[in-house]
């Protein structure tokens, strides 16, 4: 056997877990699908010897991004080294037997030595979704925000215009301390409403922590008529996340594909 570059394609409901990236004692979706796959690996006869509630070996499993805590994925990517006799189907079948119900593999492929999720990721498209109206939807509660006064969207759609582009969006940065550069790409911000949900698609090279869902949070004020487009070209020149909205829920923030 010789070690191959396995792509994934991945999707889960992220409300239980504390984002993508591994963190010691708590549940991410990096750590569950690495158990999985160590345990792949492992000889049915070493488990039994070993009697052992974790595996010896745990592969790295590098995502496409790092989705935040309670944030879901239906196009998370992500790659992977494995020396198994085992086929993608095989692969793809093991994890969804053995993972839980809220994560699944989609599919396995056999990738170039020089793939690697994250850095040669060229694009990523994260939907946000929102709901105003009398009644809530109860089965898909878990992946929308809940809004207590009506919207307008094309003075969000408005605003959204302003912060396409190359820009420096340290002001819709989670992280105060980030030494990188905050110039990214947002090619497209589209804000539509169907049937008492309000849609924001976003599509950029790649996104800064929390980006996403402050960028949201802003244009929801415009929204509710507290701030004005103009306010928001202010908030991006201004280079100061204390400027910008409030970060809206996790919950609402969906990853939809990464480009390559």
């Amino acid at each position: 056997m010789s070690e191959k570059n396995y792509k994934l394609k991945i999707e889960y409901d992220g409300t239980r877990y504390y984002g993508w990236e591994h963190q010691p004692d708590k549940p991410t979706i990096q750590g569950k699908i690495e158990r999985v796959l160590g345990f792949m690996l492992m000889k049915r006869d070493e488990i039994e010897r070993e009697g052992t509630d974790e595996p010896q070996v745990i592969p790295e499993v590098i995502g496409a991004g790092r989705t935040d805590a309670g944030v879901h994925a239906r196009g998370m990517v992500a790659s992977v080294r494995l020396d198994t006799p085992m086929g993608c189907d095989e692969i793809r079948d093991y994890c969804n037997r053995y993972l839980p119900d809220d994560i699944a593999i989609r599919e396995v492929s056999v990738a170039s030595d020089r793939f690697h999720a994250r850095y040669k990721a060229v694009g990523k498209t994260y939907q946000y979704t929102a709901f105003y109206g009398p009644v809530h939807p109860v089965f898909n509660r878990k992946y929308y925000t809940a809004l207590e006064r009506d919207v307008d969207c094309e003075a969000m759609q408005q605003a959204a215009d302003i912060l396409v582009g190359e820009h420096d969006f340290k002001s819709f940065c989670g992280n105060s301390h980030m030494k990188k550069s905050t110039v990214r790409l947002v090619d497209r911000i589209y804000v539509r409403r169907s049937k008492g949900y309000i849609y924001f698609t976003l599509h950029g090279t790649g996104f800064l922590q929390n980006m996403v869902r402050i960028i949201v949070g802003t244009l929801l004020l415009v929204g509710e008529g507290k701030l004005t487009p103009a306010d928001v070209r202010d908030i991006l020149e201004a280079k100061d996340r204390k400027k910008a909205g409030p970060t809206a829920p996790a919950r609402g923030l969906t990853l939809i594909s990464v480009d390559y």
